[in-house]
């Protein structure tokens, strides 16, 4: 079901179509899970031919990467295995150094996920979120060298703006860094934003992209209603409810509607558009239990046709806005009215 892999930007790494986040593994929340039953997770993700999986320092308090490592340790699988982790989060309060993208964190982070993940390298490195306070100088040479160290195979940015990342890329190739492979960004049908400057930056550069939140926090899985989302409680009710109002129940409804003509889940059909967008590599599943992993798992399966993929893209459209609306209204001021790599526009003057 998830032996179906693809190599993630333009390195060689070869990834499964979905990945297993571990965002919910650890912790005390009510959605949060023991130990035991995270094993009993990458159990069956790796059973069903899944080899990466996505974690982060700060991920169940810090719990998360011990559960990883703990599991490997007493498993034959690790070098079989993808194995990516986080660094930027803060989890030393009162310690300004303690998280950010600077060399001492850098540093320290990746010396305290080797120990937790019980493992001498990691494959996928993540900067977390973009830290405005560091140049980016500073830590791609600080990544650069643990890549020569042979700590980290590969890295990555997560949560940062195009601008940024392509000034980092640019960087990578003039001083001759290991660059980012992959982003890890927020994408689904209800948070569309990316597609306006970072997919096409993506696009450029060769960068995979691996979608957090696919499911916006369950929102997409058809779980609420208009009639119980006020009611539901829980941590991940308390995150949907960002995503759903009036527009995001519009998207939910088409959503339901395409899955009880197919006969499927509708978060089945929500990841399936998903795996459709350009540059998406490998999606981060965050199921709670077995039955969620595998019904997610199937969506890889479902084939959507162009009417479905076209009605889903119609009603989730983001609006885009300066300048990238007026780059596009002003398509046919460039062209002259005439039709350009399937792109025709009215002639107009711009001002």
């Amino acid at each position: 079901m998830l032996d179906d892999y693809v190599t993630l930007g333009l390195s060689g790494l070869r990834v499964s179509r979905m990945a297993l986040g571990t965002f919910n593994f650890g912790g005390s929340r009510d959605w949060e899970l023991a130990p035991a039953a995270a094993h009993a997770l990458i159990d069956r993700y790796l059973d069903l031919g899944g080899n990466f999986i996505d974690s982060a320092n700060i991920y169940g308090g810090g719990e998360a990467e011990t559960i990883v490592g703990d599991y490997f340790q007493r498993s034959s699988r690790r070098d079989s295995v993808v194995i990516a982790t986080k660094f930027a989060s803060n989890v030393h309060p009162g310690d300004p150094n303690g998280g950010g993208a600077q060399r001492k964190s850098i540093m320290r982070s990746c010396e305290a996920s080797l120990r937790k993940l019980r493992t001498d390298y990691i494959d996928l490195f993540w900067m977390h979120l973009w830290d405005k306070m560091t140049p980016i100088e500073e830590t791609m040479r600080a990544l650069d060298d643990l890549v020569s160290q042979g700590k980290i195979l590969h890295l990555g940015f997560s949560n940062i703006p195009a601008w940024k990342a392509t000034e980092a890329h640019m960087l990578a190739q003039f001083r001759d860094y290991a660059p980012a492979v992959a982003l890890q960004l927020q994408y689904s049908l209800l948070e569309r934003n990316i597609e306006h400057e970072l997919v096409p930056m993506a696009q450029a550069h060769g960068l995979g992209i691996c979608p957090w939140s696919p499911l916006k926090s369950g929102a997409l899985s058809g779980r609420f209603t208009r009639e119980n989302i006020a009611g539901a409680d829980g941590g991940r009710a308390m995150l949907a409810r960002r995503g759903l109002d009036e527009r995001g129940f519009s998207i939910v409804d088409k959503v339901v509607e395409i899955a009880r003509a197919r006969g499927v889940a509708p978060a089945q059909v929500s990841l399936a558009w998903l795996a459709r967008q350009p540059t998406v590599a490998s999606i981060l599943l965050g199921a709670d239990t077995l039955a969620e992993l595998e019904e997610n798992g199937g969506a890889l399966a479902l084939g959507l046709d162009d009417e479905e993929l076209a009605a889903l893209d119609e009603v989730s459209r983001p609006a885009a806005r300066y300048p990238i609306d007026f780059v596009n209204r002003g398509a046919g001021a460039i062209n002259g009215g005439t039709r350009v790599n399937g792109v025709s526009g009215v002639s107009a003057h711009i001002r």
